[in-house]
């Protein structure tokens, strides 16, 4: 007798879930419950919308019901929502959302990929027309009629994440005038990156026209304003709620399925709730992460579709090695690619988990090709055993290229020496010789080992403050171009001979354009005997980018003369 196998939810887990239930069992009938108009529709393409790239919202639906049924034989019920599983029985209540009717259906397994909902927290004005949320193709397409009516001028994206930053940088690509403001209640925005590396896509931001604000929450909507939490007024016609997601568990709760501590679904190894017969996958579940070795939740499209093939599998009794979550991700931020995987510094912190890290800025392709560029790479590893445990890359190069390879070490339990070795692709058009993932690998184990000793970037100002003893390494030229405030210039060209200016008996911090050069010069100077020098991380490339956004919306004394970018 052939398996009656119902979806609730048709978007990536649960269209996924369905076609490899059919690929394993042509006989099986299969039935997807999608609330909403669409199935099987590019979530993340969503934002793209709003600026034209993606230019007719119809596009962003891959596949229609009828193209289930007559490619795969998969029944997908649009506009129907589930209200009820009903697990005595073994059936679940469902709610034709055209008509009014309810019914009931039986199966024999039931998969549950409900997704998460916007959060909107309930301030004042929240429900008021000109406020949106971007789940579908219907709030999208919604979104882009209104505020493409020519009466809408200033638009606030609330909220810093994926969906905000890309809501806000389309809306600002689609060149229609909008005066487009991003709202984060954090002090950063994209929380995959550290703080650090966070400020090179803020510089990006409001270079481009966004009016980027951190630390500061929504408070309150009117007619054409909202009010921070600061008391701060702005004007705002449209109102973009992205301030994040919640998993979607109600079906989950009321059947009696276990939650887990994350506030998600609880599921096994094999994606099995506490029901033989009822799986959960995608964004309404927590995972294991493989390097905290803690539930936490990931809503990515990725792991949500291998989610769906395992329980799939599961159910016709094909083995799955269910090796954890590293959460790798990436985004294009206008002309910034920036991509990460696994660990921030600060998760690594609040993990408990001892590390060090290192932040380079090598060239993306080889410097005499067109289009080169500096590439910002920040690789975390474990101490004092080497073992990676995530990276950042940001730059107008292959970011997402290096983060790939770097997961992929982190995947297989690879260390520094590991990634030292890697034998990579190299051509002048699309890397160096030596990749930064090696670079990255070779400057880590030199800190590992001792060799030399580092200050990471968001130090310096500290160090400019205090008045430290700080030697720019740059030509003259360079140097005169901008500096630190209190740097004196001693280049690499002239430092053994100009040993003579250079302390024994205080800490002496070196810098040039992206640490390279202030490298050669410590291994140098170590040799001549000093023994109390540290190299900035990032140098004065770093430095420049750190400083900037801060530096643009505050009120404080810069620390350098002139930024560098190049």
């Amino acid at each position: 007798m052939s398996k009656r196998i119902l979806i609730v939810g048709g978007v990536a887990g649960g269209a996924s879930a369905a076609a490899r239930v059919r690929r394993l069992d042509e006989f099986a009938e299969i039935i997807m419950f999608e609330k909403g108009p669409h199935v099987s529709f590019s979530n993340c393409c969503l934002p793209n919308h709003l600026s034209g790239m993606v230019e007719n919202s119809d596009d962003l639906v891959l596949m229609s019901p009828e193209q289930f049924k007559s490619q795969y034989n998969i029944e997908a019920r649009v506009n129907s929502e589930v209200l009820k599983i009903n697990r005595d029985n073994k059936t679940i209540t469902v709610k034709n959302l055209e008509t009014g009717e309810e019914y009931e259906e039986g199966y024999d397994k039931l998969v549950l990929s409900p997704g998460a909902n916007p959060i909107v927290p309930r301030i004042e004005g929240h429900d008021k027309d000109h406020v949106f949320t971007v789940r579908n193709v219907v709030d999208i397409d919604k979104l882009n009629r209104y505020v493409g009516n020519g009466k809408i001028k200033d638009i606030a994206v609330i909220g810093g994440g994926f969906i905000g930053v890309e809501v806000a940088e389309n809306l600002q690509l689609a060149n229609k005038g909008y005066n487009v403001t991003l709202v984060e209640a954090a002090d950063q925005i994209m929380a995959p990156f550290d703080y650090d590396m966070v400020q090179i896509l803020h510089k990006e931001m409001i270079d481009k026209g966004i009016d980027l604000i951190v630390g500061d929450g929504i408070a309150k909507i009117e007619d054409g304003h909202i009010e921070l939490a600061s008391g701060k007024r702005l004007l705002a016609q449209t109102v973009v709620m992205a301030i994040g997601v919640r998993p979607e568990t109600t079906l989950a709760r009321e059947a009696g399925l276990e939650i887990g501590e994350t506030g998600a679904i609880k599921v096994d190894h094999n994606y099995l709730t506490n029901d033989k017969d009822i799986y959960a996958v995608g964004d309404a579940i927590e995972v294991y992460s493989k390097l905290t070795h803690k539930k936490t939740r990931l809503a990515l499209a990725g792991p949500a579709q291998r989610q769906a093939r395992a329980a799939a599998d599961h159910m016709y009794g094909i083995p799955h090695r269910n090796t954890g979550v590293i959460g790798s991700s990436c985004i294009k931020i206008f002309d910034m690619n920036a991509a990460s995987t696994g660990l921030t510094e600060k998760a690594a912190k609040s993990a408990g988990i001892q590390y060090d890290f290192v932040y380079i800025i090598p060239g993306d392709i080889v410097g005499l090709m067109p289009g080169n560029s500096p590439f910002h790479l920040k690789l975390i590893y474990e101490v004092p055993t080497g073992k990676i445990l995530g990276a950042q890359a940001i730059g107008k190069g292959n970011a997402s290229k290096r983060i790939d390879v770097i997961a992929a070490m982190i995947m297989m339990g690879g260390t520094l020496e590991d990634l030292k070795e890697l034998e990579l692709c190299y051509a002048p058009a699309f890397s160096t010789a030596k990749d930064p993932v090696n670079h990255a690998a070779l400057v880590a184990l030199n800190i590992l080992n001792g060799v030399f000793k580092q200050v990471p970037v968001y130090k310096v100002r500290e160090l400019v403050e205090n008045n430290a003893f700080i030697i720019d390494v740059r030509e003259k030229d360079e140097y005169e171009a901008g500096h630190l405030n209190n740097a004196i210039n001693i280049p690499l060209s002239e430092i053994r001979q100009r040993t003579s200016e250079i302390p024994k008996d205080v800490p002496v911090y070196l810098h040039c354009r992206s640490s390279q050069r202030s490298y050669n010069a410590i291994m140098a100077l170590q040799h001549m005997g000093y023994d109390n020098l540290y190299n900035i991380s990032g140098s004065y490339l770093g430095i420049s980018y750190h400083e900037y956004f801060n530096d643009q919306v505050t009120e404080r004394n810069k620390i350098l003369t002139q930024y560098n970018f190049n």
